[in-house]
C-alpha cells in the first residue's frame, strides 16, 4: 500500500511551547510512528522573516531551537524529513507561479491573514511578503505533493487557499498537483490550549503566557504557581468554579488519570481544596511529561553538529522531491524550454 504524504511545520520565532506540543507535536509523533505516512516537517524560516526581516539572526537561532524541540519530543530523522524552507529554492519558484492563480483581494480576505494583520501593528507598512504568505504556504504544502496537513482551526482558511490554488492550477494545466486534506486534533481543548494568564488567549510567546518545552523545573513551577484560577475562590473552604479555570483546563488535557481529575473537580467545587494544592498536583503532572523531553533536549544541545547534520540531510531529501514537483509543474505549463 502506498503511503500518504503528510506535511506540517512551524515558523521559527523561538522555542516551542506546550500549545505546540499538544496541538501538533504529539500528533506528529503518533502519525510518524504509525507507519501510514511519509512525513515532512518544514521549519518555515521564510515565513518567519515576513515579520522579522529586520532581525534575521533571531530567525537563524530559532531554527536550531525548533529543531532541538523536534528531536527532544521524539521526531525521528529516519522516519520524518526535517527541512529548512529557505534552503529549498523550488518553493520560491512555485510561489511565483501560484501568485498568478490568486487575486490580491482573495488573499486579503483570508481570515487568518486579516486576524494576524490586526495583531502585528504594521500600519500602512504591511510587507508584501506577509500578505502573500498563504500563497507561499501553498508552495510549502505542494512541493512534496502532500495529501494530509495537520492544522489548527485557525489555519483552516490557509489550507482552503491552498486547495483553491491546486484546483486552479490543475484546471489550467492538467492534474499535476495534489489537493490536500486538513487533519484536526481530535481533542478540541488541545487544538487551542489557553495561555497561563486565563485571558482566553491561545498560548503565545508574544503574550508572555507560554510554558516552553525547554523550561527548567524551577521555571515550570513558577509559571504554574502564577496560573489563573477562580478569582472568587478566596478561601480554601469556599466552593470554586472549574469553568474558565486554567489549572483544570490543563489537567483535562495533560493528566491521564481522568478519575483523579474528576475527584479534584468535585472537591474544588464543593469547597475545601486550595488553589496551591491543585497547582502542585498540576506541576507534578506536567513535570512527569516534560522532564524526559527536557533531558533529551539538553543532550542534543551538547551535539549541535548532529542537529546540523539532521537539518542538512533532511533539506537535501526535500530538495530532491521539490525538484521533481517543480519539473512536473514547468512541464505542464510548457515552460521547460530546454528539454527535448
Amino acid at each position: 500500500m502506498t503511503k500518504k504524504v503528510l506535511l506540517t511545520g512551524d515558523r521559527p520565532s523561538g522555542q516551542l511551547h506546550l500549545g505546540h506540543y499538544v496541538g501538533s507535536l504529539k500528533n506528529r509523533l503518533a502519525l510518524q510512528n504509525s507507519g501510514d505516512y511519509t512525513c515532512y516537517v518544514l521549519i518555515a524560516d521564510v515565513q518567519a522573516l515576513t515579520d522579522n526581516f529586520a532581525t534575521p539572526q533571531k530567525v537563524r537561532e530559532s531554527v536550531y531551537e525548533v529543531a532541538l524541540d523536534y528531536l527532544a519530543v521524539g521526531l525521528d530523522p529516519a522516519l520524518t524529513t526535517i527541512a529548512i524552507q529557505s534552503q529549498i529554492p523550488a518553493i520560491a519558484e512555485l510561489t511565483i507561479f501560484y501568485l498568478n492563480l490568486v487575486s490580491l483581494a482573495r488573499v486579503e480576505r483570508n481570515p487568518t491573514v486579516k486576524a494576524e494583520l490586526t495583531t502585528k501593528n504594521f500600519g500602512a507598512g504591511v510587507p508584501c511578503g506577509f500578505v502573500i504568505y498563504p500563497v507561499s504556504q501553498a508552495a510549502d504544502i505542494t512541493f512534496c505533493k502532500a495529501h494530509v496537513v495537520p492544522v489548527g482551526v485557525d489555519q483552516l482558511p490557509m489550507l482552503e487557499q491552498t486547495r483553491e490554488i491546486v484546483r486552479s492550477f490543475n484546471s489550467y494545466y492538467g492534474e499535476v498537483l495534489v489537493e490536500p486534506e486538513a487533519m484536526l486534533a481530535e481533542d478540541e481543548q488541545s487544538r487551542r490550549l489557553p495561555g497561563t494568564d486565563g485571558n482566553d488567549n491561545k498560548m503565545s510567546k508574544s503574550l508572555g503566557n507560554a510554558i516552553y518545552l525547554a523550561d527548567s523545573a524551577e521555571v515550570l513551577w513558577e509559571k504554574v504557581r502564577s496560573m489563573y484560577t477562580d478569582p472568587q475562590h478566596l478561601r480554601v473552604e469556599d466552593p470554586g468554579h472549574i469553568e474558565g479555570n486554567t489549572v483544570f483546563t490543563y489537567l483535562d488535557v495533560f493528566d491521564p488519570d481522568k478519575a483523579e481529575v474528576a475527584r479534584l473537580k468535585e472537591h474544588y467545587q464543593r469547597g475545601g481544596l486550595g488553589d496551591i494544592k491543585v497547582k502542585k498536583y498540576l506541576f507534578e503532572v506536567l513535570e512527569a511529561e516534560l522532564a524526559p523531553i527536557r533531558q533529551r533536549r539538553e543532550e542534543y544541545m551538547q551535539d549541535l553538529g548532529y542537529v546540523r547534520q539532521v537539518l542538512e540531510e533532511g533539506t537535501r531529501k526535500a530538495n530532491e522531491v521539490a525538484a521533481e514537483t517543480l519539473n512536473a509543474v514547468k512541464t505542464a505549463m510548457h515552460i521547460n524550454y530546454f528539454e527535448s
